[in-house]
């Protein structure tokens, strides 16, 4: 069946009965030399208002989506393609959608996610029969008692939690060279579009995933590039709001002054309806109290095609050199700017805020060892300290740290605590991005900043982590805590790079627009083909 036909199709019952990844999907396997994959998933780039428009018209249903998108992972992600994005699928999925269309049936809609499978990352609280691991086998185990507040928000809105997704263990904090979707529970996760390619992290799983139409649209969470890193390399749409504006209780924590959640999707629409849902005061998180009286009711009433004309945008000049591909699209990039309207003006962020330093990891690493400390303590985990964690790690080294070790863990158990010299030295250095970035603005009356958010992703390698073709603009907006999004501008050997747009605190509505005002006019969001690198002769 066809999405044409599928359109046409007023039986939830024959949807289920006709989904299918085709026959060719078997040659798609770790010992073939084919990449000959007919993708014709009946749901693959459905937005979540097709979506509602299916189920309010009767054409299917949220029990019937969420059993193709559970068919879905278990054919793509697990025995087909094995792309090992999910780390744990939901068992009260099912139960959850049934209870959504039956509210349905009784004239209650509780908003555009009513009935819609998400998909979230492995380090948020669900209080259900779901672990919360961080990936790490040292937290194998851990029930949570209580949903992390914006757990909370998804259910209140009516969404379907397919499953928890895999990460970069402990989000990318555990090794100086580890690499990016490795966890020692979940294992490595692949790029969809070509599979011994990074899917970037640490949330490579909801990266994936989102990419791979297996859920409808995914949550994340960042402290420095782990939602804009993964979008990018896996052509989504990823948007970090301000810090503040979505609730961190119930999230294992790195940074309270960096780390926040944010939606992961295939369009600008899809994750701005995520991000209304999600938005929220929580009295449990001192930090969203400074959202109150900023948090838009709908964020889609902001998405104007022509938001892009007469706006100033900043170009990050530094990235008008380096790799011809990724430059040449940056370029075309910065043409369909000044098309749509907006003048450009080249600045020099990146170069300024080098006086920061080291600072930041320093900031990190005390951070960390206080919130995971905390954490730990009051969850059902059989570690209950930072210490705990790496004593288990050291005695199960083989299926622990098969691959690269826990320098990180170690050095940050280390670190000096919160009252520290230190440590305020640290914070005082970070937290002078803001100024730095809000000096550049005003200078150049900028309404934005763009760049390219990542190079073009690197190749899997377990054994040496990591590494980049100098292409990143994650840093700026995560250690000041503004909000940042990346959009599809191209391809590059099939592999995806994002255009960033970053804004000042609270511009989610701003920053929001101008993306979709480019999106709308390049239209570079593709699905992936499941190419294997050793057939794809591009030279890389």
């Amino acid at each position: 069946m066809n999405r044409r036909n599928f359109i046409k199709s007023s039986s939830a019952a024959g949807l289920l009965a006709t989904i299918a990844v085709p026959a060719s999907a078997s040659l798609i396997n770790e010992h073939s030399e084919s990449n000959d994959f007919r993708d014709d998933f009946d749901l693959n780039e459905m937005t979540i208002s097709q979506l509602q428009d299916f189920m309010k018209t009767g054409k299917t249903s949220s029990k019937a989506l969420t059993k193709a998108y559970l068919k879905r992972i278990e054919q793509i992600d697990r025995n087909g393609i094995k792309l090992n994005a999910v780390i744990e699928i939901n068992p009260d999925a099912l139960t959850i959608a049934t209870a959504m269309d039956d509210e349905r049936k009784n004239g209650k809609i509780r908003g555009m996610l009513h009935g819609i499978p998400v998909l979230i990352k492995d380090n948020i609280n669900t209080a259900d029969k779901m672990q919360t691991t961080a990936g790490a086998l040292a937290l194998a185990g851990n029930i949570a008692t209580e949903d992390a507040f914006i757990v909370k928000k998804l259910r209140a809105a009516g969404a379907v939690i397919l499953g928890k997704t895999n990460l970069s263990e402990w989000a990318n904090f555990r090794s100086t060279r580890s690499c990016s979707g490795w966890s020692s529970r979940g294992g490595q996760t692949k790029n969809p579009f070509i599979l011994d390619r990074s899917p970037s992290g640490s949330s490579s799983g909801s990266g994936a995933a989102a990419s791979a139409n297996l859920c409808a649209i995914a949550i994340g969470t960042e402290t420095n590039g782990s939602i804009i890193a993964p979008s990018s390399y896996n052509g989504l749409v990823g948007f970090k709001p301000t810090v503040g504006l979505l609730s961190r209780s119930g999230i294992i924590p790195i940074s309270k002054t960096q780390d926040t959640a944010g939606p992961m999707g295939r369009s600008v629409t899809d994750v701005a309806i995520l991000l209304t849902a999600l938005a929220g005061v929580d009295e449990n998180d001192e930090v969203t109290k400074n959202s109150k009286g900023k948090i838009e009711t709908d964020y889609t009433a902001f998405l104007k095609a022509d938001a892009l004309n007469g706006k100033i945008i900043g170009i990050e000049k530094s990235f008008l050199t380096g790799h011809e591909g990724v430059v040449n699209l940056y370029k075309d990039a910065i043409a369909k700017l000044k098309a749509l309207g907006a003048q450009v003006v080249e600045i020099e962020l990146l170069k300024e805020l080098r006086v920061i330093g080291s600072a930041s990891f320093t900031l990190l690493q005390c951070e960390f060892k206080d919130g995971v400390n905390a954490y730990l303590s009051k969850a059902n985990a059989k570690v209950k300290t930072l210490t705990d964690v790496i004593a288990f790690n050291k005695a199960n080294e083989t299926t622990a740290m098969p691959y690269f070790k826990q320098e990180t863990l170690e050095s940050s158990n280390k670190a000096p605590d919160l009252k520290s010299s230190e440590y305020a030295g640290a914070l005082e250095k970070v937290l002078s991005s803001r100024k730095i970035i809000e000096d550049i603005m005003a200078k150049n009356k900028l309404d934005a900043i763009a760049g390219t958010s990542y190079g073009i992703p690197s190749g899997i390698d377990l054994f040496n982590g990591d590494y980049s073709n100098g292409f990143y603009f994650c840093s700026p907006a995560a250690m000041a805590g503004f909000p940042h999004i990346t959009v599809p501008m191209g391809r590059i050997y099939e592999l995806p790079v994002g255009l960033s747009i970053m804004g000042l605190a609270y511009e989610e509505s701003k920053v929001l627009a101008l993306a979709y005002a480019y999106e709308q006019a390049t239209k570079h969001r593709s699905a992936p083909k499941f190419i294997k690198s050793s057939n794809f002769s591009s030279g890389i």
